[in-house]
């Protein structure tokens, strides 16, 4: 069974291909990280997920409904999209009581989401009070009025402090625990690392990668940095290693070796051998970041070359 299913799903803006023939099978329960560059057309999906633009071609079925009849699931699905718009002077509990009232759903709905997503006990503040974690900890709460199956949210993190991203982290790693579904854009590829159990990592539209996150993280690689004793001895340290056969690359003030964890002791000993004695010897293991990195492109400039380069030219009238 599928949470969200998606076929050839195309949608275009002008000459802009926003997302791009994308096929995908997101499994039920967990939290599905959705990555890539910026304007690689996450939110575009969400919105069509939602039911809030159409596609251009293609299809997409949410909780088995098709996305051309949003009705059909809307009572299951919760989200929210960019920042969370609240009454400042009323407090979070007020707003809440609001929304569940507009939804026709239960009041007392309102303290149970508040208990939710941590907020009991400043339930009665008024929100303009709330640090921003605790706007989008609201914001959350707001979602999970109609108890739904479902969560999509869009950059959830965006703009809070390392104290607001840790407690948003920890809320969707429970919600995910709970049974839900919870689908969650972001470019913070630590946070993505450490909530999420399925991965999405698309490139301008295009799918690059969708699968289980330890899939993509058993990708990784390791290396050695090592540090002689004394500065001046690198470049001839680095040459000694070379010669019995390592892979060696000087990076600024330490040495980068290609080997794993194994072959430290290995290592260590071939420099003493040498007539070194090693300052420094950490086995570094590549990042979540580091393999997206790989997949999407290093830099912004290379990313806008790479988006310029899809796009017809519009005075030889292609079009996609």
């Amino acid at each position: 069974m599928t949470a969200l299913a998606t076929r050839e799903l195309t949608r275009t803006f002008g000459s802009i291909v926003a997302v791009d023939e994308l096929t995908l099978d997101l499994p039920v329960g967990g939290v599905i990280g959705l990555v890539g560059p910026n304007g690689s057309g996450k939110s575009t999906l969400i919105r069509m997920l939602l039911g809030l633009i159409r596609p251009t071609e293609g299809e997409a079925w949410v909780l088995g409904e098709s996305v051309h009849h949003p009705a059909a699931y809307a009572g299951r699905v919760g989200a929210l999209v960019e920042s969370p718009a609240f009454v400042p002077g009323l407090s979070a509990k007020a707003n809440l009581v609001s929304l569940a009232r507009l939804r026709r759903l239960p009041m007392s709905r309102a303290g149970e989401v508040l208990e939710i997503v941590g907020l009991s006990g400043r339930e009665s503040e008024p929100v303009k009070n709330y640090s921003l974690g605790m706007k989008q900890r609201l914001g959350i709460a707001a979602a999970l009025l109609p108890d739904p199956e479902l969560l999509l949210l869009d950059e959830p993190t965006n703009g809070l402090d390392p104290a607001g991203i840790v407690e948003v982290r920890e809320l969707l790693r429970s919600l995910g625990r709970s049974g839900r579904t919870v689908v969650v854009s972001s470019h913070l590829m630590a946070e993505i690392e450490a909530a999420c159990d399925w991965i999405v990592v698309v490139r301008f539209g295009d799918l690059i990668f969708s699968g289980p996150i330890g899939d993509l993280m058993a990708r990784t690689r390791a290396h050695i940095d090592i540090r002689p004793e004394r500065d001046a001895d690198l470049p001839a340290l680095r040459e000694a290693l070379v010669q019995a056969a390592w892979q060696v690359t000087i990076e600024g003030e330490h040495l980068r070796v290609a080997a794993d964890e194994p072959l430290a002791a290995d290592l260590n000993r071939a420099a003493a051998e040498a007539g070194y004695t090693l300052s420094r010897l950490v086995v570094v293991q590549d990042s979540l970041e580091e393999i997206f990195l790989e997949m999407t492109g290093q830099l912004d400039g290379e990313l806008a070359l790479a988006r310029a380069a899809q796009q017809p030219h519009e005075d030889e009238g292609e079009s996609r």
